[in-house]
């Protein structure tokens, strides 16, 4: 069994004394208190990893024991034993945070048990800790946010495998924050001071993308002036991330394959060969695997890109996430347009507590952007956020004029609120919506919309 400091704290003598020899015959260190002052003395001279109390003492309760001992130590796990075990005991035990509640006289074995349960929360409860302080100094307060239970556990994963050089798939919906995760393994990787390079494989069309990659010779193709390097070789000694990796067409998947197979790469047009050390993370919202299955993706490159699988959760399932996300984006959002952080009404907390944000992470942070510019009040209520979060409100188009117009409507009006909110700078009106600026331009084209809305 695992080393650990425990503290006991019992009354009675010889039960003290049997605790102790057990747990030190399993190799724990052991510090023992004969009450409940007793015990906030040894507290206050040594935090333990672990507290195992007695309930019923002359002095006092093992409750008692266990406030003191995480008013030192809030990630502290403590087990309860009492011989007069009550249901509403326990529970009370359980909110404070006790981990186990047994039953005197004490099974060897289920003790044993207990403690090593105890002390791998404490270890887990522990590492969360530092994750969190180690995420807040990498990304500040704009960064990733890990409060609720999927986010720590991909984190978790994410920060055990990131000193490897091991390849990693990230999956997730759109606008999850698949590169920020990828950002972490390269910060916590075995070569942070290389260079990290990330590329969009679905923004460059097939003819370009394969000399995007992999570089390519003067005069290997038309407008080919120079020779020039691919992300590959820019990537060398550090962390290429490929987003959207299930974008690229067979030809390209053949190449990549090989690089990664063979850790060198050959420009477009040359027959060189340029070996390279890159640790590789892609990055899709698709089922690769179903796309493997209908043939659209190359199943050996998938097994070589899928050596660890990260899946980032959408924003709906980590709603313990959104006050803080809603805070950070609130103040990065204020600083940098020069308007006032305004504080979210309890209407408005309710509202987006209620939304499923299709769009995750990015639509939570363009509707805190748009709130903050429009809200006219001292506060943001539910009427300063997107329609799409609202609902239907009067005025509005019904949706039950045919899926086409109801798109064309929605599109419209969010197109028009963008750029009133930017003063019609299409850069900013873009970046409101969440979309390119091309893709905003065809849209104010297909619906014949000036930059003043």
């Amino acid at each position: 069994m695992s080393d650990g400091r425990i503290l006991i704290v019992e009354d009675e003598e010889s039960q003290r004394g049997l605790l102790k020899a057990l747990l030190e015959q399993r190799g724990f260190t052991v510090r023992t208190a004969s009450g409940v002052e007793d015990a906030r003395r040894a507290l206050a001279e040594a935090v333990p990893d672990l507290l195992l109390t007695d309930y019923n003492m002359p002095d006092g309760t093992g409750l008692d024991v266990l406030r003191a001992a995480r008013a030192h130590d809030a990630e502290l796990a403590a087990i309860v034993i009492t011989a007069y075990g009550t249901v509403p005991m326990a529970v009370e035990a359980m909110r404070e945070g006790a981990v186990d509640v047994l039953l005197k006289p004490v099974d060897p074995g289920m003790l044993l048990e207990s403690v090593g349960r105890g002390l791998k929360l404490r270890g887990m409860r522990s590492e969360l800790v530092r994750l969190r302080a180690r995420l807040e100094e990498r990304f500040g307060s704009s960064g990733i946010v890990a409060r609720s239970e999927p986010m720590q556990a991909l984190l978790q994963t994410a920060l055990r495998i990131a000193p490897t050089r091991a390849t990693v798939l990230v999956t997730g919906e759109s606008g999850t924050g698949k590169e920020l995760i990828a950002n972490l393994l390269h910060e916590e990787g075995a070569a942070p001071s290389g260079p990290f390079v990330a590329t969009n494989c679905a923004a460059l069309p097939e003819s370009l993308l394969e000399a995007e990659l992999f570089g390519h010779a003067k005069g290997a193709f038309t407008g080919a002036v120079a020779d020039r390097k691919g992300r590959f070789e820019e990537a060398d000694g550090g962390t290429l991330f490929l987003d959207e990796i299930g974008e690229i067409p067979p030809s390209v998947q053949v190449r990549l394959l090989r690089v990664l197979q063979e850790r060198e790469v050959v420009r477009v047009g040359e027959n060189k060969i340029r070996p390279i050390q890159v640790r590789l993370v892609t990055a899709t919202n698709k089922d690769l695997a179903a796309e493997v299955e209908a043939k659209r993706f190359r199943d050996d490159l998938f097994y070589r890109i899928n050596v660890v699988h990260l899946e980032v959760p959408p924003l709906r399932e980590r709603k313990a996430d959104l006050p803080e996300l809603i805070a950070a984006f609130t103040r990065e959002c204020a600083e940098r347009d020069g308007v006032p952080a305004l504080p979210f009404a309890e209407d408005a907390l309710a509202l987006v507590e209620r939304h499923a944000f299709p769009g995750n992470v990015r639509e939570l942070r363009n509707a805190v952007e748009r709130a903050l510019l429009l809200a006219p009040g001292d506060a943001i209520t539910a009427a300063d956020l997107p329609a799409e979060l609202r609902g239907a409100t009067a005025g509005e188009e019904p949706v039950d004029q045919g899926l086409e117009a109801a798109v064309r409507a929605l599109e419209i009006r969010l197109i028009r609120e963008a750029l009133r909110a930017s003063g019609g700078v299409q850069t900013r009106a873009a970046a409101l919506l969440g979309i390119a600026e091309r893709v905003l331009r065809y849209k104010m084209g297909k619906y014949d919309l000036r930059r003043d809305g």
